[in-house]
C-alpha cells in the first residue's frame, strides 16, 4: 500500500486597493500593512476559496490541471479574519496549485474585490504550517499594538506639554500679581 504524502501551503490573501479598511495609525508604514492585511469579505468562505482555486487552476492548466489537483486539494484552515488560510495537495501537485495562486487577481465575481495571494510557507506537516500562521498573526497584533501604544504615548506626552504650558502662564501671571503688590 503507498501513502499518499501532502504538503500545507499557507497563504495570505492580501487586498493593496481596499482603501474601505479604516485604519488610524500616524505611523505611515503600519497604516499600508494594516490596510493591506485587512480581513476578507463575510461570506467568502473555505468553499469559496476552493472554488477559486480550482477556477484558477483551470484557467492556467486546463482540464489537466483539475484533475490533477482535485483529488487532493482541500483547505484545512481558513480566518477571514486574518484572510490567511492552510491548503493541503498532494506532493505531487503543489506546483501546480501554487502557480495558480499566484496569478489570481480578484475574488470570484460575487466579491469582485481585487486581490493577492501571497504564499507564505510551503511545509511538509499541518503543524509546522499552523505554526508559522499563529507567529504571523502574532506579529500582526503586536505592529497594530505597537502603533496604538505610540499613539497613545503621544498623545500623553501632548497633554503633558500643554499642560506645563498652561502651568507657567499660571505662574507667570501670579508672578506679576505679587510683584505689582510690592
Amino acid at each position: 500500500m503507498v501513502r499518499l504524502k501532502h504538503r500545507y501551503l499557507l497563504v495570505n490573501i492580501l487586498y493593496p486597493s481596499n482603501g474601505s479598511v479604516l485604519v488610524h495609525a500616524q505611523d505611515e508604514e503600519v497604516n499600508n500593512f494594516l490596510r493591506i492585511h485587512a480581513p476578507s469579505p463575510p461570506k467568502f468562505d473555505e468553499r469559496s476559496l476552493v472554488m477559486l482555486i480550482r477556477n484558477s487552476v483551470s484557467e492556467m492548466f486546463g482540464d489537466y490541471g483539475v484533475g490533477k489537483v482535485s483529488g487532493s486539494l482541500k483547505v484545512v484552515y481558513f480566518s477571514a479574519a486574518t484572510s490567511s488560510a492552510i491548503i493541503r495537495v498532494s506532493r505531487e501537485h503543489v506546483r501546480l496549485v501554487w502557480a495558480a495562486l499566484t496569478f489570481v487577481t480578484h475574488l470570484p465575481k460575487a466579491f469582485g474585490t481585487p486581490c493577492v495571494i501571497h504564499v507564505v510557507r510551503n511545509s511538509g506537516t499541518i503543524r509546522l504550517a499552523e505554526s508559522e500562521a499563529i507567529k504571523r498573526a502574532r506579529d500582526l497584533v503586536r505592529r497594530a499594538r505597537a502603533s496604538n501604544q505610540r499613539d497613545g504615548l503621544e498623545q500623553v506626552l501632548k497633554n503633558a506639554v500643554q499642560a506645563e504650558e498652561r502651568e507657567s502662564a499660571t505662574m507667570s501671571v501670579d508672578e506679576e500679581l505679587t510683584s505689582g503688590d510690592e
